[in-house]
């Protein structure tokens, strides 16, 4: 019996257990996060910019003055920018 390839052979199948093991938390970890996003951003609702102009009815050249202007909050990630809707909202009620 060759007892160094029995080891390598058992340390090979821990580390496919291990990697396995891994998998199933991270996938149950992403579960866990998309079940509870709305709580991840404290309420707020955050929308692409197309969704934005479609929803009210503005160019892009006129969100993005608003967001230069620093008048409505916004992320950018991995190059889109996101939109909080609530001051959109806020923002175009107070002008009528």
């Amino acid at each position: 019996m060759n007892l160094p390839h029995l080891r390598l052979f058992w340390r090979i199948l821990l580390t496919v257990g291990d990697i396995i093991a891994d998998r199933i938390k991270i996938i149950e970890d992403i579960a866990q996060l998309l079940e509870n996003r709305d709580t991840l951003y404290n309420g707020f609702d955050w929308l692409r910019s197309k969704a934005i102009r479609q929803m009210m009815d503005i160019s892009p050249a006129t969100l993005q003055n608003l967001r230069i202007t620093g008048q409505i909050r916004h992320k950018k990630i991995m190059g889109s920018y996101y939109y909080n809707r609530s001051d959109l909202q806020k923002l175009f009620e107070d002008e009528n």
